[in-house]
């Protein structure tokens, strides 16, 4: 029979506290890549010139700042100003 003490319920919480940091860490992750490729689609469809070169460069930047990000400090700081920056690169190119 399995024992149902309380008696660890601390000692039981921290591998779940870190899991959910970790969901949490994976899930803004792809969200912010995902930001990426609509941009990216926006520019493969509507850019006037360049349109598959800023596409899939925007994309390789963004992964690589989302990967610099989830690896040093999870704040996610640089991912959103590159995405900003590449947003309004691709504004830019479509109008």
């Amino acid at each position: 029979m399995a024992d149902h003490s309380s008696g660890n319920s601390s000692n039981d919480m921290e591998p779940h506290k870190t899991t959910y940091e970790g969901f949490i860490k994976g899930s803004m992750a792809l969200t912010i890549i995902c930001l990426f490729i609509m941009v990216a689609l926006v520019d493969f469809r509507f850019a006037a010139s360049h349109n598959v070169l800023l596409g899939f460069s925007g994309i390789i930047v963004g992964v690589i700042a989302v990967l610099i990000d989830a690896r040093t400090s999870g704040k996610w700081f640089l991912s959103i100003a590159i995405l900003v920056l590449f947003g309004l690169i691709s504004a830019i190119s479509v109008s």
